[in-house]
């Protein structure tokens, strides 16, 4: 699986697991340099509290693109330290 922005693939694996239809990717997996952390912050009930990441491509900036769980509730340990996409960013095989 790719996640694409702004033409551009961010991240890449073989090895993502879908959760509510979207696509973990394994940390090592995105390409540290079009990531920037960003100080948002989301709860879930279920999975715990997320944190972002925004994307930067060709001079342009995606705010909050990407998110992650650092520490996940018990029902979640699988995506634990994943990323995950949304404003835009296309995720394809």
């Amino acid at each position: 699986m790719k996640a694409i922005w702004n033409n551009t693939v961010v991240a890449e694996s073989d090895d993502t697991i879908v959760v509510e239809n979207n696509h973990y990717f394994p940390a090592n997996a995105i390409k540290k340099e079009f990531f920037e952390d960003s100080i948002a912050h989301t709860t879930c009930p279920w999975k715990g509290r997320a944190s972002y990441y925004s994307l930067r491509v060709n001079g342009e900036l995606n705010k909050d693109a990407a998110w992650y769980y650092p520490e996940t509730k018990d029902a979640a340990k699988n995506i634990e330290g994943r990323v995950a996409f949304w404003k835009g960013v296309r995720v394809e095989q």
